[in-house]
């Protein structure tokens, strides 16, 4: 199997930056670069290949789900302030023989609208990072932990205004979710987290038997990109294999996601080059002497001497958001910050400090086996990775030939995984133009650009937003989710 080289250097050329970010406390910049650093060093035994469902899943993960529903009831959490809607929490076991099991928490809509809408499933990427502690605590859920990492405050742009909202921990060993096995969390990656994220969802709605029939949509972010698409490909091909529908799935949506690694690197380094990063000599330089395609198995001593001085520009900068403060003093102070529509960059801290509160963690109904370590944002047990494939365009065309929405956005500020990136894998499709480039708006405020594609596939950008769209965006990203759901395209409308 063909390994390229150009993931080497990516390490090498932000290695300086992320050093600095992991002290600031960004754990999901440490995470996809430790995937990455793996992924192409020259003895890797990961697997690139194309990813495939397994052919079967054994009856017998399927598990009586009878009185748990009451018993994840979420009564209040410490500091929250009042709401309307129901919230839930507890483990759904995705394999008894082995002791794994996930935990979820999950937000209904308000009670007068909760039975009319859509469930929706957010998963954040890393690999290894925990949608409690970024989808459902800093970006698209209900609460913020406020700066004395004891109160809550409320997120009005929660995208439980428009869908009944799941979050889950996955794999085992990321945040909450555990195995009673430990050889588990060595045996780790794309494959085996989209069967137990099947098996989950499947014991849940048993647990939740309202939403068995409900319309049923995936989102997130980052390496969720390999998730959520593979996730859907599996409710696809086990919907065939049943012919019937087992999960009523509409459609996908992701941000900021890892799509085509030959893509997702070249427009990295481009994005860094328009944006005054580097200049232009050094980028000319790397588009000269690197070479991105995925055969490539040697760099240029050239191409090496460039990535030296990109990484020299990266320092001081947070590559999932160029434009904001890293967070430089990790302090909780006695009395909540004022509160702010924008995420506070130590906002990580404040939701670390929160959820490994015991009191905290028994009104979640989570932390029931005393796990012997602390919850952490990004695991710290997952340090092997055995499957991630180089591409999952063929996975999006699948979605779009079996009629599901796909829409994909990317927050404009993000260096990471940035725009340039998403739309060279979007190009790479070579897809018919539906719909030209053009500005979309909600509540009167331009939201961003967008572009639809035959096939039914939406690219839309977020103005001003970083990797997190919500966290930067929440306004925005609510409005981006709800036309999302509605199926309504994002129109150019006066303001």
């Amino acid at each position: 199997m063909e390994k390229t080289t150009i993931w080497v250097l990516l390490s090498f050329l932000l290695f300086s930056s992320f050093l600095f970010q992991i002290h600031a406390g960004n754990k999901q910049t440490h995470a996809l670069n430790n995937l990455y650093r793996a992924k192409w060093s020259p003895n890797s035994a990961i697997d690139t290949g194309h990813f495939e469902p397994p052919q079967h899943i054994n009856d017998s993960s399927i598990l009586s789900q009878e009185g748990l529903k009451t018993n994840d009831k979420i009564d209040r959490l410490p500091g929250q302030p009042y709401v309307r809607f129901d919230q839930y929490g507890g483990y759904v076991t995705v394999n008894e023989t082995a002791g794994r099991a996930f935990y979820y928490y999950f937000v209904e809509a308000d009670p007068t609208s909760k039975k009319s809408l859509p469930l929706l499933l957010w998963l954040n990427g890393g690999p290894g990072c925990s949608s409690l502690a970024y989808g459902a605590m800093q970006e698209l859920g209900p609460f913020r932990v406020n700066s004395d990492g004891k109160t809550l405050y409320r997120n009005d742009f929660s995208w439980n205004h428009a869908a009944n909202v799941l979050f889950v921990e996955s794999p085992a060993g990321v945040g909450f979710s555990y195995s009673n096995t430990s050889s588990d969390y060595l045996n780790c990656g794309d494959a085996s987290t989209a069967i137990d994220n099947y098996v989950f969802l499947l014991n849940w709605l048993k647990r939740f038997p309202e939403y068995e029939d409900r319309e049923f949509y995936i989102s997130g972010e980052s390496y969720a990109g390999h998730y959520v698409p593979q996730l859907a490909n599996l409710i696809l091909y086990y919907n065939k294999m049943a012919n019937r529908t087992i999960i009523n799935l509409k459609g996908i949506l992701i941000g900021n996601a890892v799509i085509n690694d030959e893509t997702d690197s070249k427009g990295m380094y481009d994005y860094f080059g328009s944006h005054a990063i580097v200049s232009d000599e050094i980028l000319d330089r790397i588009r000269k002497y690197c070479d991105f395609s995925p055969n490539t198995t040697k760099q240029s001593d050239k191409c090496i001497e460039a990535n030296g001085d990109v990484s020299s520009n990266l320092g001081l900068i947070d590559i999932y958001n160029i434009y904001v403060p890293l967070c430089s003093k990790r302090i909780l102070t006695p009395k909540p910050k004022p509160m702010s529509k924008a995420i506070d960059p130590c906002s990580n801290h404040y939701t670390y400090v929160y959820m490994n509160r015991q009191d905290v963690q028994e009104a979640l109904h989570a932390n029931v086996t005393k796990l012997d370590h602390d919850w952490e944002p990004c695991s710290d047990l997952i340090t092997k990775w055995n499957d991630s494939p180089a591409t999952v365009i063929p996975l999006l065309r699948e979605l779009m030939k079996n009629n599901l929405r796909v829409w994909i956005f990317s927050g404009d500020t993000d260096a990471r995984v940035p725009v340039t990136s998403t739309k060279y894998s979007i190009n790479s499709m070579s897809l018919p133009i539906k719909t030209p480039w053009h500005t979309w708006v909600y509540q009167g405020k331009l939201g961003g650009f967008a572009q639809v594609y035959e096939g039914d596939l939406t690219f839309a950008t977020v103005l001003g937003a970083g990797h997190q769209v919500p966290s930067y965006k929440p306004k925005s990203a609510l409005g981006l989710v709800t036309h999302f759901l509605s199926g309504k395209p994002l129109n150019a409308s006066r303001y």
